[in-house]
């Protein structure tokens, strides 16, 4: 979540003897900035030269359950908007379930497609991802027609007014439904990756698409690859879920012991995602004096693996959760893959941050390690044998971690729906008007070539 330097994000950050006055007062900006957050939801109404939505407001969140992270975007927009009372209808839309509704791929294989890819996260087998990458775009380009077909006919029975993409590799397709189906409606991808992979991976040139950047470098490389720069939004990070934004107020010491932890001792968070990874069984052994909450997500597999485990510090292993910012401010650092959301998130609540790069890096988030880098954040491997030394050096420097931790200020979540509010405002008048495009009879849609 590329944050740009401002005025620190709400967090809850280590207590150590003589921090106490500073942690003060960090939590007293924290309440302060979540204030403005809850002016933010509460003000969206307030503006008096825009047109009234319609209470009929349709938005599909499109998404894939691939890695964890798309679901997760649309999961927290939705919230967002619910929470601003904003009178839109939205629609989380898995893109797999309208490509394939029969499920024969399931049928076939016994496993949905998802399955395989985040079957590979959790065993931790990302070797050579860049190349089954690009297989697959070649494939989404020969079944494009295919796509954009279905697709167009889906929503041109369903009629939403704005159809926001959080997925990657298939918004040429998309938006060129969108385009068939729905001429005038506007077609939006949020991006939840601090980066671009080109070509075809978020921005597709020669579709109408308005792009949301969470980062300086995605704004620069979809001005490269020739996006109009009015299409062009950027904001402050990622979407991350807003219960990281209020003050972020528990009794850690309490919560640490509730969890079989000690209660003054460094600790750190491992996490890599929603499938967990193989990596945090080596990651355990290579800090057996270290205390550590272990995020393993869905992989049950790996959690007993974990409980199993001999080591000298204190562990928690924990399942499936949907607090995980309760759980990321029980560390002192964060420690897991370069993936954009739990990175963002491990930002959010003041965590520095340890995480690798290396030939198993996927493409898409080696541009995360430098990202870490350039604001100072944390440090990056490139194996984790050097984990302990790391762990060490970044504890002795938590005064400097903090002020640089201080510095981000991602509020991209309540961002978004603004943009969302402007983009839809030219359909809104034009309905107002009684101006708006006539819908096309489906059977031209299906037959247009």
């Amino acid at each position: 979540m590329a944050a740009q330097p401002g005025h620190g994000a709400p967090q809850l950050l280590p207590e150590r003897g003589g921090d106490r006055a500073h942690l003060q007062g960090l939590r007293q900006r924290a309440a302060d900035r979540s204030r403005g957050v809850r002016r933010h939801a509460a003000d969206t109404s307030a503006s008096e030269d825009r047109i009234p939505m319609d209470k009929g407001t349709t938005i599909d969140l499109v998404y894939i359950d691939a890695g964890g992270g798309h679901l997760a975007t649309a999961q927290a927009l939705e919230a967002v908007i619910r929470e601003q009372r904003r009178p839109w209808r939205v629609n989380c839309v898995n893109l797999t379930a309208l490509l394939d509704p029969g499920a024969r791929f399931q049928r076939l294989t016994g496993v949905p497609p998802e399955r395989f890819y985040n079957h590979s996260l959790a065993r931790g087998w990302t070797f050579g991802m860049g190349m089954q990458l690009r297989l697959l775009q070649s494939a989404l380009a020969l079944g494009d027609e295919w796509m954009v077909r279905r697709l167009a006919a889906h929503w041109q029975r369903t009629r939403p007014d704005m159809v926001v993409s959080l997925v990657p590799n298939f918004n040429r397709a998309i938006g060129a439904a969108v385009a068939r189906a729905l001429p005038g409606t506007e077609f939006l991808t949020v991006m939840t990756d601090l980066a671009d992979l080109p070509p075809r991976f978020w921005a597709v040139p020669g579709v109408e698409q308005h792009l949301v950047c969470g980062s300086a470098r995605a704004a620069e490389q979809a001005e490269a690859l020739g996006l109009e720069p009015q299409r062009i939004h950027r904001a402050s990070g990622m979407v991350i879920r807003t219960d990281f934004y209020p003050p972020l107020a528990i009794d850690r010491e309490l919560e640490r012991v509730r969890l079989g932890l000690q209660p003054g001792r460094p600790t750190a968070v491992v996490m890599f995602g929603g499938q967990g990874s193989q990596e945090m069984l080596q990651i355990e052994r290579e800090l057996p004096d270290l205390q550590l909450v272990l995020m393993c997500g869905h992989n049950r597999a790996l959690a007993d693996c974990l409980r199993d485990a001999r080591a000298r510090a204190p562990r928690a292993v924990i399942g499936f959760t949907r607090d995980v910012c309760h759980h990321l401010q029980l560390g002192d650092l964060f420690i897991g893959k370069p993936g954009p959301g739990c990175l963002s998130e491990a930002v959010q609540v003041g965590l520095p941050v340890l995480t690798l790069r290396n030939a198993r890096t996927l493409p898409q988030e080696r541009y995360n390690t430098e990202w870490v880098l350039d604001h100072g954040l944390g440090q990056v491997l490139r194996s984790w044998r050097a984990l302990r030394p790391a762990v060490a050096d970044v504890l002795r420097r938590l005064d400097d971690y903090r002020v640089a931790l201080a510095r981000m200020d991602n509020r991209a979540v309540f961002e978004v729906p603004g943009l969302m509010e402007r983009l839809l405002q030219p359909r809104v008048a034009r309905l107002h008007a009684g101006t708006e495009t006539p819908v096309r009879p489906l059977r031209e849609v299906l037959h247009e070539a």
